[in-house]
C-alpha cells in the first residue's frame, strides 16, 4: 500500500472529531494548507473603515452639540430620582447585548459541584463536633456517585485510626443517620431498603398508611420486586387498591439519590450526513459543519520555482504534494461516505417511511456489491459515522441487520422483530403480560419463524423485564 492510500483509508475510519483534530494537526504542521476564508482581508479593512466612518457621522451634527451642551446641576430636590434629570436610556444595541450576556449568565450551568462537593458544604453548616465531622468526611468519600455508600461502618472506624480510637460503631451510626437526612434525602444509605425508610420520613400520609408503607419496604421488599402481590396482601391483611396505593407511594421515592445531583454535561451526537425528503425521493447532502473546508495556500505555493534545489525550495515541494494528498484524501472520504450512505437510505426506505418494523434485513456484503467495494471499506465507513433523518439520529452501523424466515419464503430483520415485540409489549395486559412463548406463538401466527429463546435474547436487549416482572395490579 502507498503512502497515499494509508492515509485515505486512515482518513476513511475516523470519526467527525477525530477527522475535526485531524485536520487541524495538518494545518499546524503544514504552511502550504490554510482555511478557506469567506472574506479577503481587503474586504474586512473596507468594511471597518466604512463601520467607523458611519458611527463618526452618527455622532456629528446636532447629537454632538447636544451632548456637549448637557450641563450637570449643582443640587438635586431631596426626593428626585436621576433618572427625573437625565435620560438614562440606554442606547439599544448596548441594551441588547447586555440583555444578551445576562441570559447567557442564566442560563449556565451552575450545578458544578460533585455529589461530595455538595455533601460536604451541608456538612459545614451542620452543627457537628470535630470528631463527627471527621467522621462525616470519611463517611462522604465513601459515598458513590449513585448515592450509596461504599464499605461498611467497620471499615470507616478503622479508617479513623489511632487518633479517633475512642470512636465507637453507634456514633458513626449516629452522623451516617443525620447525612442521610442531607439533600438528597437517602444519600449514604447501605442498601434500598434503608434509602427508601429515610425518604419515606419526609412523607406525612395517614397513620396507617405509614404504618404498612413501613412495613412493606422493611420485610417484603424482596417479595415486592419479585411482584409476588397474593403473599403481600395475604401478609399485611390489605385488598387489591390498598396495595396499589401503597406501590405508588413507593413509587414516588427515589431508589437513586445520588442521580440528583448531575454533573456530566450532554454531549450531542453531530451528523456526518443529512437525509430529507424532496418531492417524494430522499436527498442526502453531508453537514458542511464537521470540519473547516482547506485550501492550498497561493501565497507560499507560489514560491515554488521549478529548477530550484536548495533546502527551501525542496521543502515548499514537499509540502506542496503532502497539502494535495491531503485535500485528495478528504475528497475521497467525503464521495465514499456519500455514496454508501445513499446506498444504505434506498435500502432502507422503507425503515425511514414507516419505521422499525419496516426494517429490511442487511449485510455489509450487499452495499459491497451495490457500490463495487470491499466489505472492510463498507465497515469503516459507516463505524462511527451518523445519518440525520426526520425519526432521528442513527449511526450508519443500525441500518445493518440480521434476518429471520418467514412461512413465505422472504426475510425479516431482527430490527423489524425487536419493534413488534416491543409493540406487543406496550400493548398487554398489565395483569397478564405475555410470556416469551407466547410472543414467539404470536410471531409464528405472522408467518415469522422465531423460537422462544430468541425472543428472550431480543427482549434483554430492549431492557423489557421478564413476564413475571412485568406484572402490575392494575
Amino acid at each position: 500500500m502507498t503512502p497515499q492510500l494509508q492515509q485515505a483509508i486512515r482518513l476513511l475510519q475516523l470519526s467527525s472529531l477525530e477527522l475535526q483534530a485531524e485536520i487541524q494537526e495538518t494545518l499546524e504542521t503544514n504552511p502550504l494548507l490554510e482555511i478557506e476564508e469567506e472574506f479577503s482581508s481587503d474586504d474586512i479593512a473596507a468594511s471597518e473603515q466604512k463601520n467607523n466612518t458611519d458611527t463618526d457621522a452618527e455622532l456629528s451634527g446636532n447629537e454632538l452639540s447636544q451632548l456637549e451642551n448637557t450641563s450637570i446641576p449643582d443640587e438635586l430636590p431631596t426626593d428626585s430620582e436621576w433618572e427625573d434629570t437625565f435620560d438614562t436610556q440606554v442606547p439599544t444595541q448596548v441594551a441588547s447585548q447586555v440583555i444578551a450576556s445576562g441570559m447567557e449568565r442564566d442560563n449556565e450551568d451552575s450545578s458544578g459541584d460533585t455529589l461530595q462537593q455538595h455533601l460536604l458544604w451541608q456538612m459545614r453548616l451542620t452543627p457537628f463536633t470535630e470528631t463527627e465531622q471527621a467522621i462525616a468526611a470519611i463517611i462522604i468519600d465513601s459515598v458513590q456517585d449513585d448515592g450509596y455508600l461504599q464499605g461498611s461502618l467497620e471499615d470507616i472506624l478503622q479508617t479513623l485510626g489511632n487518633q479517633y480510637e475512642d470512636v465507637e460503631l453507634d456514633e458513626i451510626v449516629a452522623v451516617l443517620h443525620r447525612i442521610q437526612h442531607f439533600d438528597p434525602v437517602g444519600v449514604a444509605s447501605r442498601d434500598l431498603r434503608e434509602c427508601l425508610l429515610s425518604q419515606l420520613k419526609l412523607y406525612e400520609p395517614d397513620l396507617e398508611q405509614i404504618e404498612l408503607l413501613t412495613e412493606l419496604i422493611d420485610k417484603h421488599l424482596d417479595t415486592l420486586a419479585k411482584r409476588d402481590y397474593t403473599q403481600i396482601k395475604r401478609a399485611l391483611k390489605v385488598s387489591d387498591e390498598q396495595l396499589t396505593e401503597l406501590v405508588r407511594s413507593i413509587q414516588l421515592l427515589n431508589p437513586r439519590p445520588g442521580s440528583h445531583i448531575q454533573v456530566d454535561k450532554t454531549e450531542y451526537i453531530v451528523p456526518d450526513i443529512y437525509t430529507r425528503k424532496i418531492k417524494g425521493k430522499w436527498q442526502l447532502s453531508l453537514n458542511p459543519d464537521n470540519a473547516p473546508k482547506i485550501q492550498v495556500a497561493e501565497h507560499y505555493a507560489s514560491m515554488i520555482k521549478r529548477a530550484d534545489n536548495s533546502a527551501d525550495n525542496t521543502y515548499l515541494k514537499n509540502n506542496l504534494q503532502e497539502a494535495r494528498w491531503f485535500l485528495k484524501s478528504l475528497e475521497s472520504r467525503n464521495e465514499t461516505l456519500l455514496k454508501v450512505s445513499e446506498a444504505i437510505v434506498k435500502k432502507q426506505s422503507g425503515f425511514l417511511d414507516n419505521g422499525d418494523e419496516a426494517m429490511k434485513p442487511l449485510v455489509l456484503a450487499d452495499i459491497a456489491e451495490i457500490v463495487e467495494m470491499h466489505e472492510s471499506t463498507i465497515s469503516r465507513v459507516t463505524t462511527r459515522k451518523y445519518l440525520h433523518t426526520p425519526r432521528g439520529i442513527f449511526e450508519l452501523k443500525y441500518f445493518f441487520s440480521s434476518h429471520v424466515s418467514t412461512d413465505s419464503g422472504g426475510e425479516c430483520s431482527a430490527t423489524a422483530i425487536r419493534a413488534i415485540i416491543k409493540k406487543l409489549v406496550l400493548a398487554e395486559n398489565p395483569k397478564k403480560p405475555l410470556s416469551d412463548s407466547k410472543i414467539a406463538d404470536i410471531l409464528n401466527d405472522q408467518g415469522i419463524n422465531v423460537a422462544r429463546r430468541t425472543i428472550a435474547k431480543y427482549r434483554e436487549t430492549l431492557a423489557i423485564q421478564p413476564s413475571n416482572e412485568r406484572k402490575r395490579l392494575v
